[in-house]
């Protein structure tokens, strides 16, 4: 990546953290609406404390840069960016819970279980699970309700069962947490767990430019290739980082004897792996020309990240 090309990228991150961080601040705002009955003042800090002032905000920034390819006004995608980002935030809560990953650091502070409480942390993962649906549904999004329901479906389905939850039963059985130690697909479960939601970034932005089918699956197929390769550089950053880089504990997946990436390709194998998952991306984005430059660049962003 050129130092042009990188600058460029890295104004476009920021920009986009900070209207995602001023959405959100709007959305998880003490006003109450219409069909609600009140919004208790602990569980919205909560959901505050775990949402706002931190993080890069790579998944809404996939929204908004796979809307901006087919022209997609950038409110509207901020409004999906924002949705995922809740479902990102929620997940975040419940996989640092002592039944789940059992983590006292996250973004270098308090998880929300240590800073509060478990039941206010696990009411304030359903809150955020549940508002995301209110938000992905809104008319901002798009004058279509049937591309806010195609954009409904697909990130229920990237969270659910088939989708990001599935993917953490699978990672726990992968433990041992039910009993034997089952044999691990690590890229069945980085698909569902880390990727569904990356993936649905990307796909999101075709849904919301109402894509032809071959621009749809280019998309779909460069963010599979993005989830996998940032699983990769999260499993070698677990090897290789400290918790200060990280601003979460370090070393976590060996000590709970997971089967990563890393341990199955080696580190060489694995950087090996990435680079390969790079190519695929931009030969998918291909068709796209310099309008999915962008794109390009998030890539290796994820690819060359620290934390």
């Amino acid at each position: 990546m050129t130092a042009t090309a990188l600058s460029d990228f890295t104004n476009r991150l920021d920009k986009t953290a900070e209207d995602t961080e001023n959405l959100l601040d709007r959305l998880l705002s003490d006003q109450v609406l219409t069909h609600e009955i009140a919004r208790p003042k602990r569980l919205l800090d909560a959901m505050r404390y775990s949402s706002l002032g931190g993080g890069k905000r790579l998944r809404p920034f996939l929204v908004v840069e796979s809307a901006a390819v087919f022209g997609v006004d950038r409110e509207a995608a901020l409004y999906a960016g924002a949705a995922l980002e809740c479902i990102h935030c929620y997940s975040l809560i419940h996989d640092d819970l002592p039944a789940m990953d059992n983590s006292d650091l996250r973004r270098g502070r308090p998880t929300l279980h240590k800073a509060y409480d478990d039941a206010t942390a696990i009411l304030a993962g359903d809150a955020l699970l549940t508002i995301a649906f209110d938000i992905i549904t809104r008319d901002e999004i798009h004058r279509e309700a049937g591309v806010r329901l195609a954009l409904t479906r697909a990130l229920a389905r990237a969270s659910g069962i088939g989708g990001m939850a599935g993917g953490q039963m699978l990672d726990l059985a992968g433990e041992g947490r039910f009993g034997d130690r089952e044999p691990v697909d690590v890229a069945r479960v980085q698909q569902m767990k880390t990727g569904a939601l990356l993936r649905f970034g990307c796909i999101a932005g075709a849904l919301l430019g109402q894509a032809s089918n071959t621009e749809y699956n280019a998309l779909d197929d460069f963010g599979r290739a993005l989830g996998e390769a940032f699983q990769i550089a999260d499993d070698l950053l677990d090897v290789e980082s400290d918790a200060a880089t990280l601003g979460k504990p370090a070393g976590a997946d060996a000590e709970l004897g997971k089967t990563t990436f890393v341990t199955q390709l080696g580190i060489e194998g694995a950087r090996q792996r990435v680079r390969d998952l790079l190519a695929r991306g931009d030969a998918a984005l291909s068709i796209f020309g310099a309008r999915a430059d962008v794109l390009r660049a998030a890539a290796r962003f994820v690819a060359e990240r620290k934390n």
